[in-house]
């Protein structure tokens, strides 16, 4: 299967790439990005096929159906790093929490987040590749807070790859931040900018479509890529589980095969949604996936009135923080399937230039037959992390609390709703201690000791010997200076 541009092709780029080319180097066409030239047929007789396989099995299968230009020894590497999860024969558990919502716990990897289900076995490839060409490697990650540890945790200690991590200082939990800036691998560099995310990944994508940053590069051997979702080696990854998620569903007898589910996800960058978009294409039977924000409602807005609109608007702070972002890169990607190459060239240069853009009502049907949305501010966040811990024994992040809100006001019929926990309560614990007991812990190695005697819950060992760690990468700076630092580690 070969990649194609979603702003089109300006003449000076193949017209298509194969996927080990779109992962090296992400970037495409007029600041576009790469998606597939088709999606394989993924439906019933598939399902039935895998009602019985474990979750690498299921995996293999799913990647097969791509068709990718990975050698099955390197993708069998990738995929048994899926043994170091928590219960190898289980690494995605998907619990019942009530008769009709299901909870997907993504979690259960080295860093405790959702993007260990992609990061994981995409470090073994990108690395591979680069060995096999024999060439060095830069991977910048620009991070809310989950992909930062989990790309430094994926490509530690791996031949030709260096990682630079950008993050906002003040931006992360302490835990997020002890797991970047603790991590002592040479081949590592953490950096924290004086700025949101927003301004990280705008610093990435910069970087990454920078001609003369490349020449620099090129000065000290080295190539280009990126382990955020622009790029589709994380994609690719991100569509197993949602399949996982409904025969999961299927062997609990919670449906048969066929009946239709709802997809709630708490989106931040649209990559994990994005996800979702395609299991669907692929014949995954979805009534509609459920867009949950927090206060950073931009998603809202776009999928209710078909408005992206940047304008006067900053980030806001939230005890949600993974989702405090107003440019949503995958968004694209949603918006070439839809409406094609030159209508979202179109748009992503309004939003560029003009911080907005608008779809038409016709556009706007059509992304409303796939997406619905709503959003949850800090107080409904910390009523559903407290509610459904009393009420049903449940303990959640405040990322996965907002898609209780989207499960109670966005289902236009009684089907069941997979929600998407996308990090443990480890990640976010003073923000949960508040909501469980109302205490206001300054520290996230207080609220976890809180939390842990609250639920009789043992607080993770990768997580509690964070605190004895020595701090090693404490590079801050400001947004002008972030070339300069990452040529200086390179």
């Amino acid at each position: 299967m070969n990649f194609i541009e979603t702003r089109g092709n300006d003449g000076s780029r193949p017209s298509s790439v194969s996927f080990s080319q779109a992962i090296l180097s992400p970037m495409s066409s007029f600041g576009g990005i790469y998606v597939p030239e088709s999606l394989p047929e993924l439906g019933e007789a598939f399902l039935r096929a895998h009602l019985d396989s474990d979750y690498k099995t299921l995996a293999r299968a799913v990647l097969d159906a791509f068709g990718l230009d990975i050698e099955p020894a390197v993708i069998a590497r990738a995929l048994d790093l899926y043994d170091g999860f928590d219960d190898p024969a289980h690494p995605v558990p998907v619990v019942r929490v009530r008769q009709d919502l299901f909870v997907t716990e993504l979690y259960h990897g080295p860093t405790r987040a959702f993007k260990d289900m992609a990061l994981q076995p995409f470090g073994v490839i990108l690395s591979s590749l680069a060995q096999a060409r024999d060439e060095q490697y830069l991977i910048l990650a620009a991070t809310s807070g989950d992909t930062g540890p989990a790309t430094l945790e994926t490509f530690k200690d791996r031949a030709n790859v260096k990682v630079a991590c950008l993050y906002p200082d003040g931006g992360t939990s302490d835990v997020q931040r002890l797991q970047m800036v603790t991590e002592d691998a040479a081949n590592l560099k953490v950096i924290g900018i004086h700025g949101d995310f927003d301004d990280a990944q705008s610093a990435l994508k910069t970087l990454l479509s920078s001609d003369t940053f490349r020449a620099r590069l090129r000065e000290r051997h080295t190539h280009l890529s990126a382990a955020n979702s622009v790029n589709f080696g994380r994609i690719i990854f991100q569509q197993i589980y949602h399949i996982h998620s409904y025969l999961e569903l299927v062997r609990q007898a919670a449906i048969t095969i066929g009946d239709k589910v709802y997809l709630n996800v708490p989106s931040g960058n649209f990559g994990n949604a994005l996800g979702g978009y395609y299991a669907m294409k692929m014949g995954l039977p979805v009534e509609k996936i459920l867009i949950s924000s927090n206060s950073n409602n931009v998603l809202t807005e776009l999928i209710r009135s078909g408005r992206y609109d940047l304008r006067d608007r900053k980030v806001i702070a939230t005890s949600s923080p993974a989702m405090d972002i107003l440019k949503s890169s995958n968004v694209e990607r949603v918006l070439y399937d839809l409406f094609g190459a030159q209508r979202t060239r179109e748009l992503m240069a309004e939003l560029d230039e003009k911080k907005v853009y608008r779809l038409t009502g016709e556009e706007l049907d059509s992304l409303q037959a796939v997406f619905t949305a709503d959003y949850a501010d800090d107080a409904e966040v910390d009523a559903y992390i407290r509610d459904t811990f009393r009420d049903d024994g449940y303990l959640m992040d405040p990322h996965t609390a907002t898609c209780f809100k989207a499960h109670a006001s966005c289902r236009d019929t009684p089907l069941p709703s997979i929600v998407y926990s996308t990090a443990e309560w480890t990640k976010f614990s003073p923000t949960i201690a508040h909501a469980l007991t109302g205490e206001d812990d300054r520290h996230d190695i207080d609220a976890l000791k809180s939390i842990s005697a609250t639920a009789s819950t043992p607080i993770p060992p990768m997580i509690e010997a964070l605190f004895d760690r020595p701090v090693v990468q404490d590079t801050i700076v400001d947004k002008q200076d972030i070339e300069r630092e990452v040529l200086a580690f390179i």
